[in-house]
């Protein structure tokens, strides 16, 4: 049957017969046992900003797509508490709000949503092939909406407090520490970046930096060390954060001497870096060196009808708002492309 349907998409005459309905293909697996693969015009890998502002784009242009969310779906958006700078809520919304309303948007014109994690992908050729860990489909376009994962520092104590005085964005979560005391934990151009961003809002920050010197560029620690509200504390790290329902304070541990103190803050932000969501591609995208894929024209890969959303790609901004904009540009583009392939 697999190759009935295969002559079927390469017969020009018949190529929109074949586009008009949702194939399924029955064929014996390696043990002899059948299985089903969905057909689909298009799938979206991932449930954050960028999947799901794709999948809103994608339903209401008929392509009816599947949004492969993970076990997890959401992203970094259901780790935070307020957003206060996506537009349209002069309020501040709800991180979990946000994505659930973004999720009825799409379901609303038609996508559907399977919470299973991709575990392996094959983009050699058409169909595009993609396995999850209960199923596998077959697409003639795909989005990858994977996203990026913050580094965190790993202690119990920061899991506990995320959102109750710890934060990753700067960006996002300043305007909340207003005439507080707060910690930048990393040495890198993003947190000297942070650190100065958050000396807008915050009575005083105070970089620790688990070494004897920064690995930021020259220009990004002037800007930071310059500044009068940002104060330095070399070979530390953070122990424990402290606080029950709130962050109060951090337990700083000095590397090379073990001495513990306290310092007393309201706020931790940890700029350690981000890891794109991006390993099971390795060896079938183009990554850089950091693991992020590399595009042409904003959201277009290499590999035609394959395209790409959000921070997976996006090292620079990685905002829910950039996120939804390229999710909504990588919708486009798939419907263009799956037109323009009806069409010859």
């Amino acid at each position: 049957m697999m190759e009935t349907f295969k002559a079927l998409y390469s017969n020009g005459k018949r190529k929109s017969e074949v586009y008009k309905k949702r194939q399924s293909d029955v064929y014996e697996s390696q043990e002899g046992k059948e299985r089903m693969v969905d057909m689909e015009e298009l799938i979206i890998i991932g449930s954050g900003p960028a999947g799901l502002s794709a999948a809103i784009y994608a339903a209401r242009n008929d392509l009816k797509p599947l949004v492969l969310g993970g076990s997890a779906p959401g992203g970094q958006l259901l780790l935070t508490t307020t957003v206060d700078n996506y537009p349209g809520f002069p309020e501040g919304i709800y991180g979990s709000e946000l994505i659930d309303n973004m999720r009825k948007q799409a379901e609303r014109f038609g996508a559907r949503f399977e919470n299973d994690d991709v575990i392996d992908i094959d983009v050699a050729s058409r169909p595009f092939k993609i396995k999850t860990a209960q199923n596998e489909y077959e697409a003639r376009a795909l989005i990858i909406a994977t996203g990026a994962t913050t580094k965190w520092l790993g202690l119990e104590s920061e899991k506990r407090l995320i959102g109750r005085g710890v934060s990753s964005c700067a960006t996002c979560d300043a305007a909340f520490f207003r005439d507080k005391d707060v910690v930048v934990v990393g040495g890198g151009d993003t947190a000297m970046e942070d650190s100065v961003y958050l000396t807008k809002f915050a009575k005083s920050v105070t970089i620790v930096h688990r070494r004897d010197e920064f690995r930021a560029t020259k220009i990004m620690q002037e800007r930071a060390l310059s500044n009068p509200k940002i104060k330095v504390i070399y070979n530390t790290v953070i122990d424990e954060i402290l606080g029950n329902e709130r962050v109060t304070g951090v337990k700083l541990k000095n590397v090379k001497t073990n001495e513990l103190t306290e310092l007393p803050v309201q706020g931790v932000f940890v700029a350690i870096g981000n890891m794109p969501n991006s390993g099971f591609l390795k060896g079938k995208l183009e990554l850089d060196e950091q693991g992020y894929i590399i595009t042409n024209e904003e959201v277009k890969t290499a590999i035609d009808g394959l395209f790409v959303a959000g921070d997976v790609a996006d090292k620079r901004y990685q905002q829910a708002i950039t996120a939804a904009a390229s999710g909504a540009k990588a919708a486009i583009e798939a419907g263009r492309f799956l037109q323009n392939e009806k069409r010859s």
